[in-house]
């Protein structure tokens, strides 16, 4: 794959890097919760209306998608999510966050979407610069509301398919706690499915030195506790991953009542959808079954949220992108591990019927990372997504994130007629 019409684009790069930078501080020191994303949105549609796109905002609430045409070709998509997260920084950087909600919650960007947002935002400032060296169009989607799982059907929900049209391909990337610098690419099931349940369970109260008057569903979620155990060990082939967490458990207000009811969340990670349907059912049947066995004077009840579906990267689609990335990044491409977390990206080109691809950066300082991978201490030391340590260096994550939704999209774009699409597969 030939990058040097890429490698044109990013020759402005060197003037691009000092605004991004202040832009990156900037989103880190204002993070937004999910739907409320209202500064981050705005601060975008202005710098995108600076490269001269056809904006549009407001779209699913605070999305903004911004679009360069320039003459005949592929509609590329590119995406980055907005929403940051409800955890109070503890980095100790210089621009940390010390934002706050109205009921005095702590917010912070734990998730590096500050880094999504500001990379798309540096790519598609590239790619107005150097319109000569492509052709088609580029459609950048930024997303609200991941974190929620419902963003990315709240865009499709309001205008994002009328906008976009006809995608030929959509892509995203994800910063990760790897090596800054390293690109990773990964074909098939890469992050997984998640539902998350709330389930109640029903009992009869009492007082507590009187046991034998009371249907306890303490006991009873307990009993639900130690049994869904048994669901990855006992249901799921070998071969085949799942993850099943019981994240909270709420029940009663004094040591000396028995309470009435209980209630459990839980969390589950699939990469298949028979183990999906295998797991959930296992859940629903286990519960009813304890709730029996326990004289439960009433049927459980049963909420699923946040669901998020299966990030399986196109072959095709993939291929190509990790042929761009090898000739452009050379060594520093690698293979993505699959990932437990999950996303609700796959849903806008599921919509649209549009092959897509999403990859990881990585975003640790290199000597810190090698430092702990040569005690063999990666999980102790390198703060991962969502913890209240993490911060992504910003160089060369920002340099290497920039370069890669660049080089991914003159996959495509590059108007040399020589090049064909991959088909997808």
């Amino acid at each position: 794959m030939d990058s040097e019409a890429a490698t044109a684009v990013l020759n402005t790069l060197d003037s691009v890097r000092p605004w991004q930078e202040n832009f990156y501080r900037d989103l880190h020191a204002h993070p937004e919760l999910s739907h409320q994303e209202r500064r981050t949105a705005a601060n975008v549609a202005a710098r995108l209306r600076e490269t001269g796109c056809e904006v549009h905002e407001s779209v699913g609430g605070t999305g903004v998608v911004g679009i360069l045409r320039h003459g005949e070709g592929p509609t590329v998509m590119l995406r980055a999510d907005m929403d940051a997260l409800p955890v109070r920084e503890q980095t100790g950087l210089p621009y940390a966050s010390t934002q706050t909600t109205e009921d005095g919650t702590a917010v912070m960007h734990a998730c590096g979407h500050d880094v999504h947002v500001t990379c798309l935002l540096g790519a598609v400032t590239l790619m107005a610069q150097g319109p000569e060296t492509w052709s088609g169009t580029l459609v950048a989607v930024f997303q609200p509301a991941e974190e929620t799982a419902d963003g990315a059907r709240g865009m499709l929900e309001d205008r994002l398919a009328a906008l976009v049209g006809t995608a030929d391909v959509a892509m995203a990337q994800h910063v990760l706690p790897f090596t800054a610098g390293a690109v990773m690419t990964r074909s098939g099931p890469t992050l997984s499915a998640a539902d998350s349940m709330k389930i109640t369970v029903h009992g009869r109260g009492a007082h507590g030195s009187m046991p034998q008057a009371a249907v306890d569903p303490v006991v009873l979620a307990a009993m639900i506790v130690v049994r869904l155990q048994t669901v990855v060990a006992r249901e799921v082939a070998p071969g085949d991953t799942a993850v099943l967490t019981v994240g909270s458990i709420q029940a009663g207000t004094k040591s000396n009542v028995i309470p009435d009811h209980a209630v459990l969340q839980l969390n589950v990670r699939t990469y298949d959808e028979n183990t999906r349907t295998t797991v959930l059912g296992a859940i629903e049947r286990i519960v009813r079954a304890e709730c029996k066995a326990s004289g439960s004077p009433q049927d459980p009840e049963f909420e699923l949220f946040d669901r998020y579906p299966l990030t399986d990267n196109d072959a095709g689609v993939t291929e190509c992108v990790t042929a761009a990335f090898a000739d452009f990044f050379g060594d520093r491409v690698g293979h993505l591990p699959q990932q437990s977390a999950s996303e609700d990206f796959s849903d806008i080109p599921a919509a649209l019927g549009t092959p897509y691809t999403y990859w990881g950066i990585g975003g640790i300082d290199p000597d810190t990372y090698r430092a702990a991978e040569q005690a063999g201490r990666v999980a102790q030391d390198i703060p991962v997504n969502h913890s209240a340590n993490f911060a992504p260096v910003l160089q060369p994550t920002l340099d290497t994130g920039t370069q890669a939704l660049v080089v991914a999209a003159m996959a495509w774009l590059n108007h040399d007629p020589a090049l064909s699409l991959p088909e997808p597969r």
